[in-house]
């Protein structure tokens, strides 16, 4: 599914997969535009700082996903550990504490907190010469496959 960048109606996108589809864990999966063959393996979402326009020019009251969230959402995929244990020949992996604060950042902490921390985001770069889609997809299937390990993990 594609969300819009929009802040609203990301945020009402997420919530309809959480209350309609009830996901074992959700992946986001956002374009990190400056990342030149990097994937980017977010841990968490923040709550606070807003401020930055979206597509239609608004930003959320008071710059927060939610009024009376916690200041930050961990995933409960170990996202340090996968990035550890992962490699994927032809691009970098990294491991990231801040997603920035714009609809990425508001999405993933939307997602977290609606499901309780079962979601992770990834951000990957833009399609070039060296990162085709159909490399790229092979690379999120690879790491997906990874956390969904880890998602098997928990539940034993």
């Amino acid at each position: 599914m594609q969300l819009p960048v929009v802040y609203q109606k990301a945020k009402e996108q997420v919530f309809t997969i959480w209350k309609t589809l009830h996901p074992l864990l959700t992946v986001h999966v956002g374009l990190a535009s400056s990342a030149k063959a990097i994937i980017i393996l977010e841990q968490c979402g923040k709550n606070k700082g807003y401020q930055e326009m979206d597509a239609c020019g608004f930003h959320p009251e008071g710059g927060c996903c939610m009024l009376d969230g916690p200041e930050k959402i961990e995933s409960t995929i170990n996202m340090k550990t996968l990035w550890k244990n992962i490699s994927v020949e032809g691009i970098d992996i990294i491991f990231s504490r801040d997603a920035g604060r714009y609809i990425c950042d508001y999405t993933y902490y939307t997602s977290l907190y609606y499901g309780n921390g079962r979601a992770a985001f990834i951000h990957v770069p833009p399609l070039s010469e060296s990162v085709t889609a159909d490399f790229l997809g092979k690379a999120l299937q690879t790491i997906i496959l990874e956390m969904l390990k880890q998602c098997g993990e928990e539940r034993e």
